[in-house]
């Protein structure tokens, strides 16, 4: 786990509901538990503040970062997909987007991100249009054509653009893998175990979800083979990432706790 996603996770799971700040010492300690070492955590944190993802501030227990409005709406925005708050159903149509150009990496990330997948060089599809795209592309300033199509669930012609965007057999064979590697992790945590194991397993379990947001374009359910593994997996998140939660959250109180009583780990004051 690098040091700069698992601090993407941090604030996302965790200190965005605490207000999206913490002093250093906390995300320190914090990181600890996953094996991530004082100096990564300050070359990431030095990084995202460059990137504009945080923003440094004086707290009264020392130098401490705060979420950028940038980054509270990123992260927003991949909790409501990770938890599936507010997802609506399909109105059979794809929302499809022309270029005039090459898509560079960066904005091709993003556009799988917030669900689009690729029909070719110049043509990107969703089951559902994300206003954002119009910001991605005039920001990299790339031209580009919107079209609504319509397709009816299960018609040869839906099937066929699913077939043509998205790799499914690899993506079930993605989901069936998460389940059996994270199975042992979260079930080695029980009742006797401490709250600092129940954060580190919790920890894990939400950052190899959170890899799904690049992945799965959140097709609704006509559109899904039948049995989707991913419905069984998202079952089996909820319900341990559920579990482990107040456990997890003792745990980052304690740590946020602690640092506020002026404990300063491996940083200067800048």
């Amino acid at each position: 786990m690098q040091a700069r996603s698992a601090l993407f996770d941090l604030y996302g799971d965790y200190l965005r509901p605490r207000g999206g700040r913490a002093p250093v010492a906390a995300l320190v300690r914090l990181l600890a538990p996953l094996g991530i070492a004082p100096p990564a955590v300050r070359t990431a944190v030095s990084r995202m503040v460059r990137q504009g993802w945080l923003h440094p501030l004086r707290l009264v227990s020392g130098p401490g970062y705060l979420l950028t409005p940038k980054a509270a709406r990123r992260l927003d925005e991949a909790a409501a997909r990770i938890y599936r708050t507010g997802r609506n159903g399909w109105d059979g149509r794809f929302d499809l987007v022309l270029l005039h150009g090459p898509l560079p990496k960066r904005e091709a990330n993003r556009l799988a991100f917030l669900g689009y997948g690729s029909l070719g060089d110049h043509a990107w599809v969703a089951p559902r249009a994300a206003e954002e795209v119009d910001t991605v592309l005039v920001d990299a300033g790339i031209g580009y054509e919107r079209f609504s199509a319509a397709h009816a669930a299960g018609s040869p012609g839906a099937a066929e653009v699913v077939g043509r965007a998205w790799d499914l057999s690899e993506l079930a064979r993605s989901y069936e893998a998460f389940v059996s590697d994270l199975r042992p992790v979260v079930i080695a945590v029980n009742t006797r175990s401490s709250d600092e194991e129940a954060y580190a397993a919790r920890f894990r379990l939400v950052h190899a979800w959170r890899s799904f947001l690049f992945r799965d374009p959140q097709l609704p359910p006509s559109l899904l083979p039948p049995r989707w593994p991913g419905a069984s997996a998202a079952g089996f998140f909820d319900r341990h990432s559920a579990r482990l939660r107040p456990a997890a959250d003792r745990y980052v109180e304690r740590c946020l706790q602690s640092a506020g009583r002026g404990s300063r780990v491996g940083f200067s004051d800048t």
